[in-house]
Parts: C-alpha cells; structure tokens; sequence
C-alpha cells in the first residue's frame, strides 16, 4: 500500500514523498491522529542544528511525540481501532546493563529515520501502547515528553543518596512543568520548589510549594537534589546556580538540551562531592510508568491541560508550515496537530 510521508526537506521547506508499505505477518499499521511539536522539531526546523547534523538527517519526516488509531495488527495484540501511543526509540539489541534509549545501535523516530509525519505508521506491537478509556487525547499526544521526564527522575534518584526531602527544578517552560509535576505525585511528601526566569509561567506551578525567581534566590536557598530543565544558552548559568545551592552530595539531573558547550564551576562539584547524571529520551519501561500514573491519578492529566497550547487542523504541508510557524511564537504551552482524515 502507498503512504504519504511529509518530510522537512530543509529548513523550513517540506516536500511530500511517497512511499510503498509491504504488509507482512509482523508488523502493525497505526494511523497518527494527534501529534504534539518539540523543541527538537523545531531545531531541525529552523534549522538550528549544526551544518554538517543537517546535511545527514534531512529530508526526514519531523515530530516524535504522537498517538494514533490501530488499522491493521497481523498479531491480533490490539483491536482495530484501539487509541495507542507509539514509541519513537527503535532499539535492535538488548543489553544487561544499558537501557535501550542510551545503546548506540538504537534509531529513533524524527532524528536520523522518518518520525511521524506521515499517513500511516509501521511498526512492531512492541513499540505500540494502549491508552487508558477517556483520557484527554490532546494531552496524551506528548506522553512521550512526559516519559522522557519520567526517566530522569527514575534515572537521578536511582543514584542518589536517600535524603530527598527538598528538591528543586530549574526551568519554567513544558519540561520544568512536567517534571515537577511528576515529582509531586512520585513523592508527594517533599518540599518541591520552582526556579525560573518568566513570573508569568511561574504561576502555572500552583502544585509546588514554592516558586522562585533566579535573582530571587540569597544564601539561605537550598535543596537536597536538583533537575535542571532549561537547556540552551541558559543552561549553563542554571547548572551553576544550582550547584551554589545545592546540598554537599546531592544529586543534579540535566535534562536541557543545548548545542553549546557548558562552562562549569568544577570546583564545587569536588568540594561538595556532588552527582551529575544526564539524561535523554526514554524507553518503553518509561512509557508505561506514565500510562500508569495517568490510571492511578486522573488529576494529574487535568494539570497537564494546562500546558496543551494552540491545536492546528493539519491537511497539507502548507498546514504543518504554519502550525511550526506558530510554535516558534508561543509563551508556554505544547502545539498540538490534529490530523484531518
């Protein structure tokens, strides 16, 4: 069967391509219904990434988070119809000690092979989950963020010492909120505090304790632990702010993205004996964590609401264009495409 695949040719240019989809015994079709943009969209977008990144992954059809509708399941694990969130990260191996989102070996969707800009979606059961009954399609579009939050957390306290009685998170924007957000219902009995730089975005966190602006901070400020989700240029001055005020042999998650290098007070890392774990992406032990607080805890997705943006009826390229057009302008919130049948 054909499929339409959208691919970002270059920069800001799309191009439609089709593509031949040879059914066989294994694999599913999905049909992307609600797709939600990321900021690793928008650097091949805008083209942001470095020249000679660009030149090896485009043309390359965008956008990693997504659910969709089953179509056709050879293996009879979902019905027809079934809503289901697909899984971007495609490992080939497994390995005894290295998840599967860290191997080498694994592709993932929209960063070096085809995301989900397409039609139709053909993938093995195992990359495939199912949504739970009546939950907010347009929040579930970004599960895949929220996973990726969900595995640092996971990631940062499995090496941690076990005080975690005050922790903070530096960032303001969708990952700030999603990972204090799930650090509130995954220990719900810390004091959770909020660093960021936009007042306005800060009075989205009503769920955290307290709430901080960065030149808001003195010498009496301090945390156990800290996860920074601010990336870009800002994120070395977060990662040092955070280890000023840091506990001696606390932990620091990082999690923002940036394309520079991050100068580092070193010195403080040593004096204070402290960890420093990165983190990306996630894998499907991830995605069915969040799946299972979205069941355990129906309120968590009503916060998640709040950061579902502008929602974009997609029919053509010219559509995918300006929802990305947009994206580009938005104060807080994830873009939401919605994908016309």
């Amino acid at each position: 069967m054909l499929n339409t695949v959208y691919r970002l040719k270059r920069p800001r240019q799309f191009e439609v391509v089709f593509k031949n989809i040879e059914l066989d015994s294994s694999h599913m079709l999905v049909r992307p219904t609600h797709l939600s943009i990321c900021q690793a969209d928008q650097r091949y977008y805008q083209g942001k990434r470095p020249e000679e990144i660009l030149c090896t992954k485009l043309p390359m059809a965008l956008i990693h988070e997504a659910i969709g509708t089953v179509i056709y399941d050879p293996t009879a694990q979902f019905r027809i119809g079934q809503q289901v969130v697909m899984i971007p990260n495609l490992p080939i191996q497994q390995d005894a000690v290295i998840a599967e989102n860290y191997l080498s070996s694994s592709r993932f969707r929209a960063s070096g092979v085809d995301g989900f800009l397409q039609e139709y979606i053909q993938t093995i059961p195992e990359r495939v989950l199912p949504l739970p009954c009546g939950i907010n399609l347009e929040v579930a579009s970004f599960t895949e963020l929220v996973s990726v939050a969900y595995h640092a957390i996971m990631h940062c306290f499995a090496v941690s010492h076990g005080r975690i009685q005050e922790v903070a998170v530096w960032g303001d924007g969708n990952l700030g909120y999603i990972t204090a957000l799930l650090l509130r219902y995954l220990y719900p009995s810390i004091q959770l505090y909020v660093v960021g730089v936009h007042e306005e975005k800060l009075s989205y966190f009503t769920f955290a304790d307290q709430t901080f602006l960065t030149v808001q901070l003195d010498e009496h400020f301090a945390m156990d632990h800290a996860l920074e989700c601010v990336g870009g240029a800002a994120a070395s001055v977060a990662v040092n702010q955070m280890i000023d005020h840091i506990r001696p042999e606390g932990t620091i998650g990082l999690l923002g993205v940036t394309e520079e290098l991050a100068p580092l007070n070193t010195r403080m890392i040593l004096e204070k004996g402290l960890r420093v774990i990165g983190s990306s992406r996630s894998g499907r032990s991830d995605f069915m964590g969040v799946l299972d607080l979205y069941q355990k805890h129906p309120e968590l997705t009503a916060y998640l609401e709040n950061i579902v943006g502008e929602k974009y009826t997609v029919r053509d390229i010219k559509d995918i264009r300006n929802a990305f057009e947009a994206d580009i302008h938005k104060l807080i919130g994830k873009t939401i495409l919605l994908w016309d049948e």
